[in-house]
């Protein structure tokens, strides 16, 4: 099925849906699955694995413990886009959570996306976060270990890619108190 989305002939009949129109759909799809919009197109949400659980978890905790006053954490909550509602596993955004009881944020400092099994899909995603300003982006791979830190949008795209592993230091130029050590994530 995927091969098929390839053609050009395919690409060009797959019937988009807006933002607004994909938020008056169920929450779930007619499969009872979870979906997210992702460039106009509703894709359902992958299982998450126990290792992708825990870090989620772990580093959920790591952050709000370092939180600087006027932010939140958000885990696993829509981003409003331009033409996505990504759900990404963790979003830091100014404000307070009152903030967002009528709408969804619609960028944020920092996004993380936990890639045990999909690291292609999340590096494909960067550019939505890029297009929406987020000033950083984090891929944790689970299986190696490593983070994959995205800097600098611009024209859609991050300027900068950093891979880090074991002792580097991991931390969010945006958020002061941002910082610990990315073995910290799988010790």
């Amino acid at each position: 099925m995927p091969a098929i989305l390839e053609l050009p002939e395919v690409r060009e009949r797959v019937s988009t849906l807006t933002v607004e129109e994909y938020h008056r759909l169920d929450e779930y799809n007619e499969r009872g699955r979870r979906t997210e919009l992702i460039r106009g197109i509703v894709i359902e949400k992958m299982s998450k694995s126990p290792l992708h659980a825990a870090l989620a978890k772990r580093l959920y905790d790591l952050l709000l413990a370092r939180l600087p006053t006027g932010w939140v954490v958000r885990r696993e909550d829509p981003l409003t886009l331009k033409d996505s509602e990504p759900e990404p596993d963790i979003a830091v955004v100014r404000g307070t959570e009152r903030d967002f009881f009528n709408a969804h944020p619609q960028t944020a400092e920092l996004v993380v996306e936990i890639a045990v099994s999909s690291p292609v899909l999340d590096r494909e995603n960067a550019s939505l976060y890029a297009e929406a300003g987020v000033p950083e982006y984090w891929i944790v791979l689970g299986t190696t270990q490593q983070v994959e830190t995205y800097r600098q949008p611009a024209g859609g795209q991050y300027r900068e890619r950093v891979l880090l592993s074991g002792t580097d230091p991991l931390e969010c130029a945006g958020l002061p108190g941002i910082r610990l050590q990315v073995g910290e994530l799988f010790a």
